[in-house]
Parts: structure tokens; C-alpha cells; sequence
């Protein structure tokens, strides 16, 4: 993999990249880009350049693990055989310490929580209870398993995102119960996960304290070694298997049916103010809510209209993560770009005083941006053919 041609851009854009080349951690930094060139037959080819990629190095990985979590319930779906358990009211229960019940979702459409509903909230705005629901859902166990099925070995994801979970608590997964209308069409019960899946990385201690749960700060190092993990080339790696499953030998495809990738590709690429059900609307939200790459946090900034990203993005403990295929149609440009930057100047965690405005945010937009003219210019011998990735996004949805 060329580790040099990132190195050089980056460098030969001081007035965009300086100040992160010259920290002395380069602000955690990991970047992983790569290029598609089609055949004639609109087969992609890709080729790879990295920048300070550490698969050894530790960093957070926030809500990215989403991504994986939706891909495997809408497989669990398919393999349980059950028609319309993905639009059926999803009732989740609690048997375990810490665990909460959801029996409504004022979000939908009929005011009911369906995996339907939780996948859109996700891939629109990155709710968090969504993604707690399909970890339930799935269960601990064999969202670990089929990481390691599809070769992701540098990935674990085991607990809930927002609720301080953890120990046991994470090992333990809510009984839920699936309904069309009155009609109970599948039970699943309680689960439990024995299993710890130990991982032993650098940078897993970090800062020099932490505010606990009363706000007090602890002088030691914030501990992210019981924490999920979803290293760079692994989250690109479950992007470029779920936009391109032609490449992949059958038995090694995403087990998802047309309608699943159409979900996916869809609310993955729409804006969360073109979204109907759920309906989300400013100030809170604003179209680019989740586009870190290529706008970054700007809310009145104007949208290329020729451009649809496909992404999923994580934001917490100072780290920013963008994971995205980015499409021009109109240019017949597409690159997938996978980075992550950290802030984190006072070494205090837990006190929600990261620099994501000034320092991780523009990096993400400058370097999507300047990745973007890099494609402009890059001669290809077959343009092409994006039609797949194209939907009607003001259709009732």
C-alpha cells in the first residue's frame, strides 16, 4: 500500500494541514483512501494509499460500530425466515441490571419500534438507543462472530453506546418480542455472552484524567481497554463489502437481499431533513448533521447538489471518524475515504472540552474536500456507471 502519496498532499496544503503535521501526536490522525477504477464492465478495481495507519494503535470508535450492528439484524432477519419481522413492532423487555424497555417509538410512522425504523434513525442522525436495540437484538455473541466470519479480526464491538454500559451488564441482552398487530410472530429470550475478547493494543490508557460519573476528576489515565474497538481498515473494508458485494465471492457477500442494500443505501445517503419518518428539523438538525468529510460541522453551508455520501461517522472522547464512499454523479467521481482525528488538548476526558470546531471537524472537511479535486482531475479510462447508488429521496419515506 503507497503510504507517501497522502504524506505529500497533506504537506503541500500548510494553510489546511499544518497545525495537525506539527502536533506532536498529529492529532491521532489515520487515514485510509482509495481510489475505484472500473472495468468495461462497470466491474470496481480499487488501489489504496494510507497515511500513519497503525492497526496497533488504539483509538475510539464512537458510533462507526453502527454500521456492522445494522448489516448483521437485517441478516439475522433474513435467516430467521419470518415475513415482516423487519416492519413488525419490535417490544423489548428487561430481565438485567440496567436495562430499559421500549414498547414505543414516537419516531415512526404508527408510533411502534420496528428494526425498520431503528436502521433509518442510525444511518440519519446515529441515534444511539437504535443502535442499543440491535445489539440487543442480535446479542453480543454473534455480532463478535461474524466479525470474525467476514475477516474483520481488528474490530470488537461489546456494549451498548450512551448508557455507561459495561462488565456484565454488557453481556447480558433484553428478552424481545415481535408483533403484527396483536399477532406475536417471534420471541427471542434473554441472552448472555461469556466471552471477553480480550485485545491488547497501544494507546488504550489515556490523558492524564477523567471526570467520573459525580463529575470528579480522577488524576489517572482514562482506561478505554473494555471499549469497542473498529480499527480504519476494518470499517472500510465493512463499507467496500456492503457497496460492492459483486467483488466478494458469494459465501464472503453481506447475506442481505436487494430491499436491505436499497435501505441502507438510501438512508445512508440521505440528509436527515429529507426524511419524512423519522422527521428531524433544525435547529437540532441540519442537512449536513452527519457528513463530517467533505462539510464537516458547517450548518448553512451550501450543498453540491451533484454529490451523495455514503457514510456513517462516530464523535466522542475528542475523536471524529468518517467512514464514506463519496459520488459525484454528474463528474462520474467516486473515492471511499476512512479517517480519524483526535482533540483532546487539556488530557482531561469526560469533561466535554474536545477542539471537534476548530481542529477535528475542518480537518475532516479539508481533507474530504481536497481529496474530491484530487478525483476531479483523475483521468479514468472507464467512466463509471453510479445508477445503483441513485434514489428518489422525496418520495414518501
Amino acid at each position: 500500500m503507497d503510504t507517501v502519496f497522502l504524506e505529500k498532499l497533506l504537506q503541500s496544503k500548510p494553510e489546511l494541514f499544518g497545525k495537525i503535521l506539527n502536533h506532536p501526536s498529529k492529532n491521532e490522525v489515520q487515514i485510509l483512501y482509495t481510489q475505484i477504477d472500473r472495468d468495461e464492465h462497470n466491474i470496481p478495481h480499487f488501489r489504496s494509499y494510507s497515511f500513519n495507519l497503525n492497526p496497533k494503535r488504539y483509538f475510539y470508535p464512537a458510533s462507526t460500530v453502527k454500521l456492522p450492528a445494522v448489516i448483521f439484524a437485517l441478516e439475522k432477519c433474513n435467516q430467521l425466515k419470518i415475513k415482516g419481522i423487519k416492519e413488525a413492532s419490535m417490544q423489548t423487555d428487561s430481565a438485567f441490571a440496567g436495562q430499559t424497555k421500549v414498547s414505543v417509538d414516537t419516531s415512526a410512522e404508527n408510533g411502534l419500534p420496528s428494526i425498520e425504523n431503528y436502521i433509518k434513525k442510525i444511518l440519519l442522525v446515529s441515534d444511539n438507543d437504535a443502535f442499543n436495540r440491535l445489539y440487543e437484538f442480535v446479542g453480543r455473541e454473534e455480532i463478535n462472530q461474524k466479525l470474525k466470519k467476514y475477516g474483520l479480526n481488528r474490530t470488537r464491538i461489546i456494549s451498548r453506546l450512551a448508557v455507561g454500559d459495561g462488565g456484565e451488564n454488557a453481556k447480558h441482552t433484553n428478552p424481545i418480542e415481535f408483533f403484527i398487530g396483536k399477532n406475536s410472530i417471534y420471541k427471542q429470550v434473554a441472552q448472555f455472552d461469556p466471552k471477553d475478547y480480550t485485545m491488547k493494543l497501544d494507546n488504550m490508557l489515556q490523558g492524564k484524567g477523567y471526570l467520573d460519573n459525580n463529575d470528579q476528576l480522577v488524576n489517572e489515565p482514562f482506561d478505554f481497554r473494555e471499549k469497542n474497538v473498529f480499527m480504519i481498515s476494518d470499517q472500510q473494508e465493512v463499507l467496500k463489502r456492503l457497496l460492492f458485494p459483486e467483488v466478494y465471492p458469494s459465501l464472503m457477500q453481506f447475506q442481505l437481499k436487494k430491499e436491505d442494500y436499497d435501505l441502507i443505501y438510501k438512508y445512508m445517503s440521505m440528509y436527515p431533513t429529507e426524511s419524512v419518518h423519522p422527521k428531524y428539523n433544525g435547529p437540532e438538525y441540519w442537512p449536513t448533521f452527519c457528513k463530517f468529510l467533505f462539510y464537516g460541522s458547517e450548518k448553512d453551508t451550501i450543498l453540491n447538489p451533484n454529490i451523495r455520501i455514503f457514510n456513517k461517522i462516530g464523535d466522542s472522547y475528542g475523536y471524529n471518524i468518517d467512514n464514506a464512499y463519496i459520488a459525484d454523479f454528474k463528474n462520474k467521481v467516486e473515492f471511499l475515504l476512512t479517517a480519524v482525528v483526535q482533540s483532546n488538548e487539556n488530557g482531561i476526558y469526560n469533561d466535554n472540552k474536545y477542539e471537534y470546531e476548530t481542529v477535528t471537524l475542518p480537518f475532516l472537511k479539508n481533507l474530504g474536500q481536497v481529496i474530491y479535486q484530487q478525483e476531479l482531475s483523475r483521468q479514468k479510462q472507464h467512466l463509471p456507471d453510479l445508477k445503483k447508488f441513485r434514489f428518489d429521496y422525496k418520495s414518501r419515506n
